[in-house]
């Protein structure tokens, strides 16, 4: 394994594209409340390199507010098929307008006025509702660009500690460890 643990997410990443059925670039995001209290769900990675991993989000929904309160993450990323899994943890930044303007134009039409019709996280007195309000954006927007909305952005993770985990048999599992260490990375290994 390199001494640079990018190149090594690079190797694992091709694999796991061309090896998991669904999803390869799902990972669960950790995050918190401004008074400690834990919270998770999986996101999509949709940008990544030696400035971070990069994915979207209403910056009004419960995951937008604890990211504004707290901005430490963790991420998890898990390839069953691969038997690996990454772990990154580090601060959180908003991407800047033109990134995710140029992300939001990349999805699909529905994605866009999704974006625009839900109030993620918010409670919802039935799925008519949010029905209703897409065909209102579908109206609104009609033969038109869907701009991105101003509640939806990105956030760029600026990875401080990056865990290659690899499984082996009888539990003897491959642990190394990535700590940032000023402009470079410490290389270390963990027991498993």
């Amino acid at each position: 394994m390199s001494n640079d643990p990018f190149p090594q997410f690079d190797a694992w990443f091709s694999e796991a594209r061309s090896s998991e059925p669904n999803d390869a670039n799902a990972m669960a995001l950790a995050t918190t409340t401004a008074d400690g209290r834990p919270s998770v769900r999986m996101v999509l990675l949709k940008d990544h390199g030696p400035d971070g991993f990069v994915f979207y989000t209403n910056l009004d929904s419960r995951k937008g507010g604890e990211l504004a309160a707290n901005p430490h993450v963790a991420l998890l990323f898990h390839w069953k098929s691969l038997r690996r899994q990454i772990r990154i943890e580090g601060p959180v930044a908003p991407v800047d307008d033109a990134t995710a303007d140029a992300y939001f134009a990349t999805r699909s039409r529905d994605s866009q006025l999704g974006a625009w019709a839900s109030d993620q996280s918010r409670p919802l007195d039935a799925r008519a509702t949010f029905e209703a309000r897409f065909a209102a954006m579908q109206a609104r927007f009609e033969g038109q660009d869907v701009p991105r909305p101003p509640r939806w952005s990105g956030w760029r993770v600026t990875p401080e500690r990056i865990e290659y985990w690899q499984d082996r048999e009888h539990r003897l599992h491959e642990r190394t460890l990535f700590v940032r260490d000023g402009d470079g990375w410490t290389k270390g290994f963990l027991y498993p």
